[in-house]
C-alpha cells in the first residue's frame, strides 16, 4: 500500500489521486490546465510532503557534504540553499536535491521521494563518526506555494516580512499560528515558497491557504509547469547512468572552487573525452505529443530518446526533453519523433520553454 501524507484526509473530498514514488498523491483537483494557469497567473499550493527532508548536523558536516556533491558549499551563507546533485563514483547522478545551510552547523537536504531510501543509505555509508544524520520526512508537511502572487498570499498568514527573503534564502516564521520554516524556492519557474511545518500543523496551514484564495494543485500541473520552466525530473530526465555534463547540469560542477569529491575523476575523464549524449529541449509543431521512451530520429534513423513530453498549456505547442548525440544537439537542429501513425517535427531550442518569473 502506498504511503499517504498527513493532508490526505483534507484533500480526499476534492482530489483525484495517483501513485508516485511509493506515495498516494493528488494528481489534480479542478483540472491540470486550470491549475497550471492558476500558478502562472496567480498562485497555487502543492502538497510535496513526499519529498525527503534529511538533517545533517555536526562539526564535520560541511566537509562531509562537500565530498558528496560537485558544487561548492563552503561559501554558502547561513539560511540559504543551493541546488546540486549526489554522484556515484562513475559520475552518475544518484539524485538531485537542494542543500540548505542552517545555523548551528546544521544542514537540511530536500531530496526526491523515490530515491529517499537510497539517498539515506548512501549518506550513511559515507557518514563519519562526528556527523549525525536524521530523516525527519514523516514528522513534517512540505507545501510549495507558487505563482506571481504567492508571497502576498502567504504573507497574510505570516508574522515577519517574506518579500525581503532572497531567492534560495530561508528562515523560520510564525505562520497560521505555528512555527514554520520557509525557503524562496520552487519547481515551477514562478516565484514562491516551499514551507516545512509539523505534521500536526500541516492540515491547518493547507486549509488556511485555500481559505486565503490559493488554488490547490496536483502532480499533473506540477509536471507541466516544471517542463515549461526547463527543469529536469529525476527518474525520467536524470538517473544513475547520466552525468551532470550529459544532463545539462555541468554548471553544478565547481571545478576550480573545491578539491576532491565522489565522482570527480570520472567527470574529468568525461570532460576530456567529450560526452556521448546530451539532454536537449525540443519544441514541436502542431499537437503531436512526444512521450517518454519515444525514439528521436534524423532522416528515419533513431539517434536518441524522449525522456519527458507534454502539450504546453502556455504555448499550446508540444514540448519535450530528450537525449541525442552532441552532433544533433545544436540549437535549430530539426529532429523527428514517430508518434503512432504520424511524424512529429521538433526543433532543438535553448531552454527554458517559458521564461522563468522567479525573483
Amino acid at each position: 500500500m502506498a504511503d499517504r501524507t498527513p493532508l490526505w484526509d483534507v484533500q480526499r473530498p476534492q482530489a483525484k489521486f495517483t501513485e508516485f514514488g511509493g506515495w498516494e498523491l493528488p494528481l489534480q483537483f479542478q483540472g491540470i490546465v486550470a491549475e497550471h494557469q492558476a500558478v502562472r497567473s496567480n498562485c497555487g499550493v502543492f502538497d510535496v510532503s513526499h519529498m525527503g527532508n534529511l538533517y545533517v548536523r555536526g562539526e564535520g558536516a560541511l566537509a562531509y557534504l562537500e565530498n558528496l556533491v560537485p558544487s561548492a558549499l563552503a561559501d554558502l551563507p547561513e539560511n540559504s540553499g543551493r541546488y546540486t546533485v549526489l554522484l556515484n563514483e562513475a559520475g552518475g547522478i544518484l539524485d538531485d536535491l537542494i542543500v540548505y545551510r542552517l545555523p548551528d552547523r546544521t544542514w537540511l537536504l530536500i531530496v526526491n521521494a523515490a530515491t529517499r531510501a537510497q539517498d539515506v543509505a548512501w549518506l550513511q555509508q559515507h557518514l563519519p563518526p562526528q556527523v549525525d544524520l536524521e530523516d525527519a520526512t514523516t514528522a513534517h508537511v512540505l507545501l510549495a506555494v507558487q505563482g506571481p502572487k504567492a508571497i502576498a498570499a502567504v504573507q497574510t498568514l505570516t508574522a515577519g516580512c517574506l518579500a525581503s527573503l532572497p531567492r534560495f534564502g530561508c528562515g523560520e516564521y510564525t505562520m497560521a499560528g505555528s512555527t514554520a520554516w520557509a525557503a524562496r524556492t520552487g519547481y515551477t519557474g514562478e516565484d514562491g515558497l516551499e514551507i516545512l511545518v509539523s505534521a500536526d500543523h500541516g492540515p491547518h496551514l493547507w486549509s488556511e491557504l485555500l481559505a486565503a484564495g490559493v488554488t490547490p494543485c496536483g502532480l499533473g500541473s506540477r509536471d507541466t509547469l516544471r517542463l515549461e520552466a526547463g527543469l529536469p525530473l529525476y527518474g525520467q530526465d536524470l538517473d544513475e547512468t547520466t552525468s551532470p555534463l550529459a544532463g545539462g547540469l555541468g554548471w553544478l560542477v565547481h571545478w576550480e572552487r573545491k578539491g576532491e569529491f565522489v565522482g570527480r575523476a570520472a567527470l574529468e575523464a568525461e570532460r576530456q573525452q567529450g560526452i556521448a549524449r546530451k539532454r536537449v529541449a525540443l519544441r514541436g509543431e502542431g499537437k503531436t505529443i512526444a512521450r517518454p521512451h519515444y525514439p528521436i530520429q534524423v532522416n528515419g534513423e533513431t539517434v536518441g530518446e524522449i525522456t519527458s513530453g507534454t502539450l504546453s498549456p502556455t504555448l499550446s505547442l508540444p514540448i519535450a526533453f530528450g537525449y541525442v548525440p552532441p552532433a544533433y544537439a545544436n540549437v535549430g537542429q530539426t529532429l523527428t519523433v514517430p508518434v503512432r501513425d504520424r511524424l512529429g517535427v521538433f526543433t532543438v531550442i535553448r531552454g527554458p520553454f517559458v521564461a522563468a518569473n522567479t525573483r
